[in-house]
């Protein structure tokens, strides 16, 4: 069951701030993580660090969406299933009303060349946000950058090093790297009672395409992104590669151009980049293509989040199965840094590009009144300037 201590904050507030943070929140899993223990450990202590890192590691060992996966178990903590069902739904309805209106202007118009512009700007801004965010999980979940940490706790650097680096240089993430990082680590620290016994046990409607679809198409987008949605593990980054192959390669339902748009969409977009799946099934069925891609892809991680949940809290203090989840902190956190690697390549393209992710990172570090929507808001201005004039 959920934390039986009575929470400091009513359902209602938690149900605003997954709207507010689905509404505003900018940059992606590794962005959007990173806000959540900010807001809700650092500055409203609505959730204490200890259930703020068994929600990062149960998002961590199931597939499907990290940020998405973390909001739905924050909800849990002290509110059970009710509060996971509606802090899943108010994070994840905010993104997914924008990209539909955005599909139904592409469907318009045929194109999102503005929207490019757009993105110019706000991608190289995405980068300096999710760059901050990712130090600060960083320092969080293994220690700050130095000798003494370095020293300390030598292996889970390795771990991150491991993770960074495989996840920049082949652009997926591993999830055998995460498992066999948690299980080395927690034979070196605190092996478990088990490993040494004999035996063990293993574990304008017509226009916009807004009514557009056609039965056999929907059962097929329902088959598809359900998959996606049970077997891709990690951040946003991660679902891209399996998208492409499925929406381009397999079933041609987008153009290449048409697939970029769709992960430009994602980028510009606040919430879960994952949201991008409601884009791509307006694009391919109108309205009931975007809620039934939606709904297969979130299903399943809201699955994986509240039925382990309860179990999840009451094993999550042995000693053993902490330094196992410690490994496999280290090594997703690592590879989210090799995320924003590949991010990065694809979105700093030249000098403008790579000032502004610095400008951003300037300005999240010694002015941090300043709102990341406020600096999002700046950098689209600044790209449509810089593309229209320059």
């Amino acid at each position: 069951m959920q934390d039986q201590t009575k929470p400091i904050y009513s359902l209602r507030q938690l149900v605003l701030y997954f709207l507010k943070l689905g509404t505003t929140g900018f940059g992606g899993p590794v962005a959007l993580v990173g806000y959540m223990h900010k807001d809700l450990v650092e500055n409203k202590k609505w959730i204490s660090e200890d259930e703020y890192k068994q929600g990062l590691a149960l998002a961590q060992l199931a597939p499907g969406p990290l940020a998405a996966q973390l909001g739905i178990y924050m909800g849990f903590v002290h509110y059970g299933f009710i509060g996971a069902t509606l802090a899943g739904l108010a994070f994840i309805i905010p993104s997914f009303i924008m990209v539909v209106l955005l599909g139904m202007v592409y469907k318009l118009y045929g194109g999102l060349a503005w929207m490019q512009a757009v993105f110019y700007g706000v991608g190289a801004a995405v980068i300096g946000i999710i760059v901050i965010s990712t130090y600060k999980l960083t320092t969080k979940s293994i220690g700050k950058f130095n000798l003494t940490s370095f020293k300390t706790n030598w292996l889970l650097w390795l771990f991150f090093i491991a993770g960074a680096a495989i996840t920049s240089i082949t652009q997926q993430e591993n999830i055998l790297l995460f498992i066999a990082a948690g299980l080395l680590y927690m034979f070196v620290k605190a092996p478990p009672k088990w490993a040494f016994a004999k035996s063990a046990n293993s574990f304008i409607i017509l226009q916009i395409g807004f009514w557009d679809y056609e039965s056999s198409t929907l059962t097929k987008i329902a088959i598809f992104f359900a998959k996606a949605g049970a077997f891709v593990f990690g951040s946003g980054l991660a679902i891209v590669p399996f998208l492409h192959a499925g929406v381009v390669t397999e079933n041609h339902w987008l153009t290449e151009h048409q697939f970029l748009d769709s992960v430009a969409v994602a980028m510009i977009t606040p919430g879960p980049v994952v949201i991008t799946v409601g884009f791509i099934g307006y694009l391919v069925a109108g309205f009931p293509g975007a809620s039934v891609a939606a709904l297969a892809t979130f299903l399943p991680c809201y699955l994986f989040t509240v039925l382990p949940a309860p179990y999840f809290k009451k094993i999550a203090a042995n000693k053993s199965v902490k330094a196992f989840v410690d490994g496999i902190t280290a090594a997703v956190v690592g590879a989210l840094l090799g995320a924003v690697i590949v991010i990065a390549t694809r979105s700093i393209v030249d000098i403008p590009t790579a000032l502004i992710a610095v400008a951003t990172g300037f300005l999240l570090i010694y002015y941090n009144k300043i709102k990341e929507p406020y600096i999002i808001l700046a950098a689209a201005l600044i790209g449509v300037l810089l593309k229209e004039f320059f």
